[in-house]
């Protein structure tokens, strides 16, 4: 193995410390993501009626030209004193191509004025309709880092939502 920045100092590696001298490659910059951003906006919370709990309304956005048939977030509520009250899954897919749906989830037996803040935590699930990849290629956890490196996060709701 032959060093970028030190030329010689593969030979010297190998001749202190053997063959299992193992030079660290110079650092790679992650790859952009694949798309354009997703918009993830909380835009209201509304109580619910004659029931405890509290409906969150979510405003969501493909620009893409690729549907997102599938779409699993990780959503962390946070209480008014930063305390984390619960953790949630929601499907938000399916997300069609170049359009704007709006997703409704009840949040039974919590109160919409004790939120303070809503983190989006991790995406669980990610689909991206398109060729199938091909041996060596992506894999569900990149599939799942590039959604949610596209998400852009938004509130119009008196909590706010983070990433």
């Amino acid at each position: 193995m032959r060093s970028a920045f030190f030329p010689g100092l593969s030979f010297f590696c190998a001749a202190l410390l053997g063959p299992c001298c193992v030079l660290a490659a110079a650092p790679v910059a992650p790859p952009a993501p694949a798309g354009p951003p997703i918009s993830l906006e909380l835009n209201k919370l509304a109580p619910l009626d004659g029931a405890t709990g509290c409906r969150a309304y979510f405003v969501i956005a493909n620009p893409g030209a690729e549907a997102i048939p599938e779409l699993q977030l990780d959503l962390v509520l946070f209480g008014t004193d930063g305390i984390i009250a619960r953790r949630v899954a929601v499907e938000v897919g399916p997300l069609p191509a170049d359009k704007t749906v709006v997703r409704l989830f009840d949040l039974a037996g919590t109160k919409c004025d004790a939120i303070g803040h809503v983190l989006l935590n991790d995406v669980l699930s990610c689909q991206v309709a398109g060729p199938a990849p091909t041996a060596g290629g992506t894999t569900g956890d990149d599939q799942r880092q590039a959604c949610l490196d596209r998400i852009a996060v938004s509130s119009r709701a008196a909590a706010p939502l983070t990433k």
